[in-house]
């Protein structure tokens, strides 16, 4: 936790924890619709953008990625899984995309100008960790403690309403298998990818073949080239020079670990204190797992709202629909407070 600063804190009407998909149509519908700007964003990476800042990971033809020694996904790359068409506000309709299924790339490109439209960037505190929030009763507001990621300066920020949009394809699934820290190789997951890795020459092992994003028509053609080992092996231990299997072992000069993301943790990174000191974790605990009013809202928690909570993802069609209705639910309850 961080100490609390002894300067005043700063205020904004409205603070929202995150700069991803969900945050920034929550500063554009503000404006829209209320013509409020009285928002800040606190942001832990350098940028926004959240997910489609994330996840990096290559893929183009004639990439690195298309001299891989072993792996199971390959000629990919970052990007999306809905038609572009779909991926996009209802307010910022996008006639230029590029593709049918757009990179991450484009994806980030089209973030930046919907951001830049609205003013947005700034708002946005970049590198800045929200490390606890906590209700204060006395004053009807909420008091964030704020961390500097590449200063270590602590301060503290109030605000009349808070949302958190902390996203959940950002925080990997942490490596639980044996013997990682001895791999003498690079190992990193798909979500922090290590582009200054070469993986040119090299035995490369992939450790999961999820369904993201397999539309590129290569890829079954793929598996059957001559430098491509597909195996459902179940990994049994890291050594320092590969794998072992229960089917044999591995060598591998890097690995890479498509194991998916902790969906399940809505807000992964900073404790939330409501009324009579209670924490969110300890709230949900009651419950059994994370739980909301409309996917968003918490009792004990006023004027706390999250945005594509529990419950919020839909399992198919576009996350920017589910998106603009988490943010729309809220607006109705607190609008009437906000003058």
């Amino acid at each position: 936790m961080a100490s609390k600063s002894t300067d005043v804190p700063t205020y904004s009407q409205i603070a929202c924890v995150g700069a991803g998909l969900s945050a920034v149509a929550l500063g554009a519908t503000l404006q829209r619709w209320y013509g409020l700007e009285d928002i800040q964003f606190f942001e832990r990476h350098p940028t926004s953008g959240g997910t489609w800042y994330i996840n990096s990971y290559p893929g183009d033809r004639g990439s690195a990625l298309s001299h891989f020694s072993i792996q199971t996904n390959i000629l990919v790359g970052c990007g999306c899984d809905v038609p572009s068409a779909l991926y996009s506000f209802s307010f910022a309709p996008n006639p230029n995309w590029t593709k049918l299924m757009p990179s991450n790339k484009e994806i980030k490109e089209y973030i930046d100008d919907v951001v830049d439209t609205y003013n947005l960037l700034p708002k946005m505190s970049f590198e800045t960790e929200v490390v606890r929030t906590v209700w204060r009763e006395d004053a009807n507001r909420w008091l964030l403690y704020l961390r500097e990621l590449k200063t270590g300066r602590e301060y503290t920020h109030e605000c009349q309403i808070l949302f958190a949009a902390t996203g959940q394809l950002v925080e990997p699934r942490p490596c639980e298998i044996p013997g990682a820290s001895d791999f003498r190789g690079s190992i990193f997951h798909s979500a922090r990818w290590d582009h200054s890795v070469d993986l040119n020459g090299k035995n490369v092992v992939v450790i999961g073949n999820g369904c993201m994003r397999i539309f590129d028509p290569g890829y079954l053609e793929s598996l059957h080239q001559d430098n491509v080992l597909l195996t459902d092996a179940k990994t049994e231990r890291i050594t320092e020079e590969g794998i072992e299997t229960d089917k044999g072992f591995i060598p591998a000069d890097v690995i890479v670990l498509a194991t998916g993301f902790q969906t399940n943790k809505f807000i992964p990174y900073m404790d939330v204190v409501g009324r009579n000191g209670e924490t969110v974790s300890k709230h949900w605990g009651r419950y059994g797992g994370p739980a909301a009013y409309n996917c968003s809202a918490l009792n004990g928690f006023p004027n706390f709202f999250i945005l594509l909570g529990p419950n919020a993802a839909t399992g198919h069609t576009s996350a920017m629909m589910a998106a603009e209705k988490s943010v729309a639910c809220p607006f109705h309850l607190f609008y009437p407070s906000l003058y």
